[in-house]
């Protein structure tokens, strides 16, 4: 009976697609497939219906009207993704990139924030289990015993808030369950990589309350090598745990207790040098080390950093919320949940990519957070409401240190004077207070009308200054201080000392910058979709949606250098579909996109009396369209599919004029964004047949194609970042009730040579690459 429907199903399968009226309309869009409930034929029949949490309640994916890749944790298992890079390989438009300083920046659909302190508010908003992760380097442990993950694309300021105009990650943990169950995986891999996970689930007090224990360790070798010296670098040592606790005193009350952190002692990653721009090209001749030093070779593995040097993380994170849901009648729920989130940084990066000390940078710093939300939902008619209000209270606070004795910039115009660590010393406190509502309306049985609306206040204060890192550069600012006072006639200043702050503010005095920035704004979404067939919908949407301004965290010689930047907003326009065109076979879904960006924050130049040195500008105007599809399908038996790609044309549309790589300033109209691909393809296979009555054989592709782009504007060819594409395999043996398997894989099969980031630093222009072919086994046992 099993083969007589496989037969069938492969044959409707195969005239469907030789009907040349359906596949014109695939066109778009985004839900990678999961592995399907068991349907008591194969498990590798039938695509699975997703059901998501985008809107903030439970909705099968295919009625949710927005973009959407949904995985579930299980296939992000089986495929090795295990962080937001990863991520990037299942979902089109997503893009990861490596500041330079252990901050991360996520961009979606060309909409990101390129910040490299601790305290950078992303454009992509993280959430895990609906709690915020406000800051990038927050995120790195979110992706722990999954139930799946939700990429929503396009502004979310509606439901989740401001700093979420490229769109949001939301993380869903894997819940505690009724019954008794445990899973472990672990891996060995190339590098003497190690790495287990694992999770006890089950009731502790009958039904009453139940609870979920999970943990992840990794721990590898050294992946980098010096191709100067016999040295190596990359060690990983990385502990994460999270404990679950579901307890359900009644039938309409319900509490969920979340408990989780990490500890990350890895390296850091060096970089690679590439070429070099000398900000003093009269001082060359104090740095030889650095004009004839070689530049890396093509490998991914090649780098140079200072030797006799811990170059490692000691971050330390900890989460803790409390979820409670009341069911107030048979229609309405009241939603509760309170989290605090606390993060102490401490890492060493060395940046130049030399063994000289041109950049070693100690990030230091504490990151806190404080989040309430309070919401009602519930049904009244034809209708779906959900209103409520949030506070958020968000802190960063930065002190770090920066040495860069060996480079030109260090030897000033003065005889005998140096200039040769600097300190970054800044803080925020963010206020966030939001009220919200939205409502999904049925006008008639085909069509729902969708909007939402909430408002946001939020009160940034913060402080600044760059400090002088040691004696002999205060005695060297004290001196560059007194010049700039003196040709303003104003009187000499006390001699610095180390430590001391040496930011001038308009009276050329040395002063910590303390200032505020209070703002407001208005998020919306307006939509109606079609559905003139149980599993297809039609949409179109318009929502605008915005970024909290934002105070750097710089060395900088002048107050004006740490002006804020003013809050971004994104007005987007989207129309799409989503269609089953074959149940359980064969679905596609697409979306044409177009967004008029305002203000978008940028990290770049502002001019000082030192010339153009790095600051937080706002670009007035841009703008970004696009177009995403994605096909999921089984085009013969035990085949599963999945292909997408995603389209970005970017373009700053008013006048912007900035500075080159050289220091040049330029009208950078006209020019695309940095870090933003025009073409991004991404696919998956995965053929899974019986090989016996017991066990399934298992073969597996990735490919993750990204087309050229460039880490700055200008167009300059020392900043292109260049057209790569990579292909992961995994081939195995697994139960056929999934109790077990057994994976061999490769990721980067082929050893592309590729990086995600270049940028100029002092005297250097060095590259961030992606890591080398790897390869392991890895073993799951689930009870």
């Amino acid at each position: 009976m099993m083969k007589n429907s496989r037969a069938r199903r492969s044959t409707l399968l195969m005239a469907t697609a030789l009907n040349s009226i359906l596949w014109p309309s695939i066109a778009m869009a985004q839900a990678a497939p999961s592995a399907p409930a068991d349907s008591g034929q194969n498990s590798a029949v039938l695509l699975e219906e997703i059901i998501v949490t985008a809107q903030k309640r439970e909705q099968s994916l295919n009625d949710v009207p927005m973009s959407i890749t949904a995985i579930s944790g299980d296939d992000l298992a089986a495929r090795g993704i295990t962080d937001v890079e990863d991520l990037a390989k299942v979902t089109p438009g997503l893009s990861f990139t490596e500041s330079g300083s252990g901050t991360p920046v996520f961009t979606l659909r060309g909409v990101g924030f390129f910040d490299t302190t601790l305290g950078a508010k992303p454009s992509v908003a993280v959430y895990t289990d609906e709690v915020p992760l406000p800051f990038s380097i927050m995120a790195q442990g979110a992706a722990l015993d999954l139930a799946r993950v939700e990429v929503l694309k396009g502004p979310q300021g509606t439901l989740f808030g401001q700093n979420a105009t490229g769109g949001a990650l939301n993380y869903i943990a894997a819940k505690p369950t009724r019954d008794f169950a445990a899973g472990m995986t672990a891996s060995i891999a190339r590098f003497n990589s190690f790495e287990t996970s694992g999770y006890v689930s089950g009731p502790l007090v009958g039904d009453v309350v139940t609870a979920r224990l999970s943990a992840r360790a990794v721990r590898s070798g050294d992946w980098q090598e010096s191709y100067t010296r016999d040295d190596s670098l990359g060690a990983k040592r990385f502990y994460q745990g999270r404990l679950l606790l579901d307890v359900t005193p009644s039938d309409d009350l319900k509490f969920t207790i979340n408990v989780n952190g990490f500890k990350d002692k890895s390296d850091t990653q060096a970089a690679q040098l590439i070429a070099r721009v000398y900000s003093a090209p009269t001082a060359t001749g104090n740095i030889p080390n650095i004009v004839n030093y070689p530049v890396a070779p093509d490998n991914n593995r090649a780098a140079d950093w200072d030797p006799d040097q811990s170059l490692k993380r000691d971050n330390d994170f900890y989460q803790a919320s409390l979820r409670g849901d009341l069911d107030i009648s048979d229609n309405f729920q009241i939603t509760s949940i309170t989290a605090y989130s606390d993060m102490d940084v401490n890492q060493l990066v060395d940046q130049d990519g030399t063994n000289q000390r041109a950049s070693l940078t100690n990030v230091r710093g504490s990151l806190s957070a404080f989040s309430q939300e309070l919401r009602l939902t519930g049904e009244v008619g034809p209708a779906v409401i959900v209103a409520g209000a949030s506070y958020a209270k968000e802190k960063s606070d930065e002190n770090s240190l920066y040495q860069f004795p060996y480079t030109t910039s260090s030897f000033t115009t003065i005889p005998g004077m140096r200039t040769l660590s600097s300190g970054l010393r800044g803080a925020q406190e963010f206020d966030n207070r939001a009220v919200f509502g939205n409502i999904d309306i049925d006008l008639t049985d085909e069509i729902t009308a969708h909007g939402g609306v909430r408002y946001t206040k939020v009160d940034l204060d913060y402080r600044s200054c760059a400090v002088s890192g040691d004696a002999t550069s205060a005695a060297t600012y004290s001196v560059l201080i007194n010049v700039v006072r003196g040709r303003a006639g104003l009187s000499p200043i006390a001699p610095l000392q180390a430590n001391q702050c040496v930011t001038l503010d308009a009276t050329a005095t040395p002063n910590e910058v303390r200032k505020s920035l209070n703002e407001d704004n208005v998020s919306w979404r307006a939509g109606l979709d079609w559905k003139p067939l149980p599993r297809t919908l039609f949409y179109v949407n318009a929502s605008k949606g915005y970024k909290s301004g934002s105070a750097p965290t710089l060395p900088a010689i002048e107050a004006s250098t740490l002006a804020p930047v003013t809050q971004e907003s994104v007005m987007a326009y989207e129309a799409g579909f989503k269609t089953t065109i074959v149940r359980g076979a064969l679905d596609a879904n697409g979306a044409l996109f177009h967004y008029d960006y305002d203000d978008k924050q940028l990290l770049a130049r502002r001019p000082t009396v030192l010339g153009n040195l790095p600051g937080l500008v706002n670009v007035p105007k841009s703008r970004i369209q696009g177009a995403e599809i994605q096909v999921n399908a089984y085009p013969v038996e035990d085949l599963r599919l999945s292909l997408g790609g995603t389209w970005l044309d970017s373009k700053v549309t008013g006048s912007f004029t900035n500075s080159t790589i050289l220091g040049a300033t330029a009208d950078f109209k006209g020019d695309a964004f940095p870090y933003t691909p025009k073409y991004q393809l991404v696919g998956d296979a995965e053929y899974r047949t019986p090989v016996s009555d017991s066990l399934d054989g298992i073969l597996g592709l990735n490919a993750t194609y990204r087309s050229a782009t460039n880490a700055g504007f200008g167009g300059d060819q020392r900043l292109r970042i260049d057209a790569y594409t990579l292909v992961d395999a995994r081939f195995g043996i697994a139960a056929n009730d999934d109790r077990w398997a057994a994976t061999l894989f490769v990721h980067n099969v082929f050893d592309e040579y590729y990086w995600n980031n270049v940028a100029r630093l002092s005297d250097v222009v060095r590259r961030y690459t992606g890591m080398p072919r790897t390869y392991g086994i890895q073993l799951s046992v689930k009870y």
